[in-house]
């Protein structure tokens, strides 16, 4: 029915916005999937552990993208076109945006490569709203830092990464605001969620009506 998708920097605050909007849709009578990615499905959880493992420091950015592409391709296909066809509301926790930000911008793999690996994985698939929570780079890394034990190998990358990955997200933001929501993620939990609440209000109701 609904596809939403939540993109961000490291330490953005991803996990609690869609937690609380989960619950609020579920308060709703609405029915909802929450999933992420890279993972969600028993083989997309293998690579996830592949991929975000710190030891593996010599995986190359074309790995990364392949890797990334087939998680995708498996949770498109095994989880959120069969939830989306049944009606419900999807949740995920980054999806096809992440990999041109991160590979794309973060990386410097070509842009045009990363848009048809990722068609191809997707098979088409597109989020209806995407909400980006916007926080500087190094005040997200400040704030992963205080639970190390969640750092992975994306997160322990130089500051000047995660810069260019925040400047790809800019620049997809522009180029298809239509689907985009920006957030400020400096806010406090309660005011993102009410923002966040008010604009999934609008579009079930729009697609509703």
């Amino acid at each position: 029915m609904y596809f939403i998708t939540f993109e961000g920097p490291e330490g953005s605050g991803k996990t609690t916005q869609i937690r609380l909007l989960l619950e609020w849709l579920r308060q709703q009578g609405r029915p909802v999937l929450h999933t992420r990615e890279p993972g969600g499905t028993a083989i997309g959880d293998h690579i996830r552990s592949i991929l975000l493992h710190p030891d593996h420091t010599e995986m190359t950015p074309e790995t990364e993208i392949l890797l990334f592409s087939a998680a995708r391709a498996q949770i498109v296909r095994q989880v959120i076109r069969p939830h989306l066809a049944a009606g419900e509301i999807v949740v995920c926790d980054r999806f096809y945006d992440s990999t041109l930000a991160y590979q794309g911008y973060g990386r410097g793999l070509p842009l045009e490569d990363l848009r048809r690996i990722t068609t191809f994985a997707t098979g088409g698939l597109t989020p209806d709203l995407t909400f980006y929570l916007d926080l500087e780079a190094r005040a997200g890394l400040r704030r992963k830092a205080q639970t190390p034990a969640e750092w992975n190998r994306m997160e322990a990358l130089a500051l000047d990464f995660h810069q260019r990955v925040a400047a790809g997200y800019r620049a997809l933001i522009a180029a298809e605001p239509a689907r985009w929501h920006v957030l400020d993620a400096s806010q406090s939990p309660e005011v993102i969620q009410a923002e966040v609440r008010g604009r999934v209000g609008r579009l079930v109701g729009w697609l509703v009506g």
